[in-house]
């Protein structure tokens, strides 16, 4: 069989298109380096025009919204597409953190006790301080990119970010001190450690993409037991949410007490893709820089296109 065309999918429409915008554009560079590829900008929730399973593989660098909760991978699916990355039922599964949460827990993956809840049925403000005190993070259960993240830090604060809260499903954690650590996992296997150090003291929107307000420390500065520790919690939650063929897992690492425990955040299907983002950036650690980072991602399914197996169950 030819070799297929990489058909890079980006923009769509989200809160995060325009980060999915710079993903997209900078993918499609790399990947034109090593296979014949073509870039898509998407502007409605539906596969583009031109779109050929017969010559095309996907690479999705879509954010958030339909692009990253199964809706684009269902699409594809039900078209016969090849297409790198989660399927569409770990998209969505994976897009919800409290099932990421529940899934990964029963795996033993560590994770915060939290409260999640739609906006027609949220907790009062003593509920919440009751159940995970006062210092809390208010966060959507299914977006990405910190996009209406919230940090309480008292009652006021809290009341007033309950109140703000008008539509969509939420998630409220207790705020956790310590180190923010994301892993870019690859084939199943966990690369290298990227640790998160806004200014800011919350890694927020702000914080993700104004530059100069977060340092990056890649690889990040752990003992050999607690690398292996987080490298081996990132493998059990990507397997625990039947992801495939990669994802980038973040984690934080308390600092409460000396036994430093690690808490899963959550897992991102479709993460930046930008040279400076967090997953090209636990690939460097691994030996891989964007060229060849690109190109391992879209390997398996370039192979299922070989193998003409498109729709995994």
């Amino acid at each position: 069989m030819n070799t297929p065309i990489i058909a890079v999918l980006c923009g769509g429409t989200s809160s995060e298109r325009d980060v999915s915008l710079g993903s997209g554009r900078a993918s499609a560079i790399a990947l034109a380096r090593s296979f014949p590829t073509r870039l898509f900008e998407i502007d409605a929730d539906a596969l583009p025009a031109g779109l050929d399973p017969a010559r095309h593989v996907v690479f999705s660098t879509l954010h958030g919204t339909f692009g990253e909760d199964g809706g684009m991978q269902r699409l594809l699916d039900a078209a016969g597409v090849a297409y790198a990355g989660c399927d569409a039922a770990s998209s969505a599964f994976t897009m919800d953190k409290a099932r990421t949460k529940a899934a990964s827990v029963a795996r033993g993956v560590g994770v915060a006790k939290g409260i999640d809840f739609s906006a027609a049925r949220k907790p009062s403000a003593d509920e919440v301080i009751a159940l995970l005190g006062e210092q809390v993070v208010v966060k959507p259960n299914d977006q990405g990119s910190s996009v209406g993240l919230s940090i309480a830090l008292d009652r006021q604060t809290l009341t007033d970010a309950l109140a703000a809260i008008t539509a969509g499903h939420w998630l409220i954690e207790p705020r956790i001190v310590g180190k923010e650590l994301s892993v870019g996992v690859l084939r199943g296997r966990a690369m290298g450690i990227v640790e998160i150090r806004p200014k800011s003291g919350v890694y927020d929107y702000a914080s993700k993409y104004t530059k100069g307000a977060t340092e990056y420390f890649a690889p990040a500065p752990l003992d050999e037991a607690m690398t292996k520790t987080v490298q081996k919690a990132a493998e059990t939650a990507f397997s625990a949410c039947g992801c495939r063929d990669y994802a980038r897992v973040d984690f934080i690492l308390g600092e409460q007490n000396v036994n430093n425990p690690l808490y899963l955040l959550e897992i991102n299907t479709l993460p930046g893709m930008k040279e400076t983002s967090l997953l090209p950036m636990s690939g460097r650690c691994a030996g891989l820089d964007f060229t060849g980072l690109v190109r391992e991602l879209v390997g398996p399914a370039v192979q299922r296109f070989s193998q003409g197996t498109t729709v995994q169950s």
